[in-house]
């Protein structure tokens, strides 16, 4: 660790100032029935409405809208299993440029046909046995194009602290807000938000069992490599925190709590059924963690970032089903 934070509130509040106009400032939701089951205030902050259908946008626009005129000119390429590829290809169609998006063969075809929708041209891999950073740089050194990685950058970081930032404005204090954790950069952009504005307020981050490299990282003092998750909640399906990330998590992340597939899907029928939204099994974590008990009833007041709602409707049913 580094006492000299990567990215601070300062850079969180400036790319609030950027995507202004551009990205969605989300509502926040409240449901009688979540404070009885949870037994505190639960804030909702629905980045299922974002555009693009998850917290990506931010990140991403934040991001691309720095490069200079003559890489936007080049282009931009970008890895991801679904919303970070829908972003950065949003990113690039607002500012006039083209995207190249590298994409899980096993990506759902929803978070596909909304990546090619918005103009970008897709190439795949193999996700349990490529290395998607390698192909990526690959690529973009290959093309001359800017890669806006998903997680491991300052800017992206940044600009994904946003939705606490709104969160916080709205809710007023918070005792803890409650984030899902893939590769680390929502909550670490989350925890840059809240630390800043209230040192006192706990992170927790939530991850699916299949998947709890963060954890296992923050327990060990150390980035621990996983094989690659096999959960429902494939936004999440990371096998090793990001370097960058990871060090800011280290620092201000004060725990992390896990849900099994069946704990995501209850929260997945909660949330529709009961709130009225549709939320991807990735966005449904935190919420899950809520509704399982698997955070302490300390906090009175606690925020929760519904990152993201990508699901097609067959899929969203099966799930429901399964």
């Amino acid at each position: 660790m580094t006492d000299t934070p990567l990215v601070t509130l300062e850079d969180v509040r400036d790319a609030a100032a950027r995507i202004k106009g551009v990205a969605h400032r989300t509502p926040v939701l409240r449901s009688r029935t979540l404070d009885d089951l949870v037994g505190a205030e639960v804030f909702l902050k629905c980045e299922n409405f974002q555009r693009i259908g998850a917290f990506k946008f931010r990140g991403a626009y934040n991001a691309a809208s720095r490069l200079s005129a003559e890489q936007l000119a080049k282009g931009i390429a970008a890895y991801s299993s679904g919303n970070h590829a829908q972003a950065v290809a949003l990113a690039a169609r607002e500012l006039g440029t083209t995207a190249v998006i590298l994409m899980p063969e096993d990506t759902p075809r929803s978070k596909r046909e909304a990546t090619a929708g918005y103009g970008a041209e897709i190439l795949t891999y193999d996700r349990y046995t490529g290395d998607r950073v390698a192909i990526g740089e690959a690529l973009a050194a290959e093309r001359g194009l800017a890669l806006v990685p998903p997680y491991e950058h300052p800017h992206v970081i940044a600009g994904q602290g946003t939705a606490a930032l709104e969160l916080l404005e709205e809710a007023g204090d918070l005792d803890a807000v409650v984030v899902p954790v893939g590769g680390g950069g929502l909550i670490a952009g989350t925890a840059t938000a809240a630390k800043g504005l209230l040192p006192a307020m706990r992170v927790i981050g939530v991850e699916p069992e299949n998947g709890d490299d963060t954890k296992r990282s923050l327990e060990a003092g150390r980035r621990v490599s996983i094989p690659v998750p096999r959960t429902i909640a494939d936004g999440q399906a990371a096998d090793i925190p990001g370097e960058l990330t990871f060090s800011v998590n280290q620092r201000l992340v004060d725990e992390i709590a896990l849900v099994g597939d069946d704990q995501i899907r209850d929260a997945m029928r909660f949330a529709f059924e009961r709130l009225k939204i549709v939320v991807e099994p990735s966005g449904a974590t935190a919420l899950a963690a809520l509704l399982a008990h698997r955070i302490d009833r300390g906090p009175r007041r606690i925020g929760v970032i519904v990152s993201g709602g990508n699901i097609g409707a067959e899929r969203f049913a099966e799930m429901l089903h399964g």
